[in-house]
């Protein structure tokens, strides 16, 4: 089941590397669908007592290796997350329709992003 067929409003946290320059951009051009929720920014760097920077470590998933998308109690990291990002994106603004056109196939984003 698709992420945007569950029709399940909630918030979006966008958990990424601040020293990374490609993970500060998208942080700073992504928009989501007000159907979707609200996004929240979280830069691992400045907020390293972020309740959610433990679940990432818990988790044992990479900031250095992908950024992290967590909606619906649910982590997303990496290639998932960048095409979690697709879905959930307004498609307004270049980054957000490149970011839709490049990720929104899950294949194509695993390609696309190795991890």
């Amino acid at each position: 089941m698709s992420i945007l067929s569950q029709k399940i409003k909630g918030d979006v946290w966008f958990i990424y590397d601040g020293d990374c320059p490609i993970c500060t951009i998208a942080a700073n051009a992504l928009a989501i669908r007000k159907s979707v929720g609200n996004l929240h920014l979280i830069n691992a760097r400045k907020e390293k007592t972020h309740p959610l920077m433990q679940e990432i470590n818990d988790k044992g998933l990479n900031l250095d290796k992908g950024m992290v998308i967590k909606f619906q109690n649910t982590c997303y990291h990496g290639a998932d997350a960048l095409h979690v990002m697709a879905l959930l994106g307004t498609g307004q603004g270049w980054f957000n329709r490149m970011n839709y056109w490049l990720f929104r196939s899950k294949k194509l984003s695993e390609l696309i992003y190795p991890s």
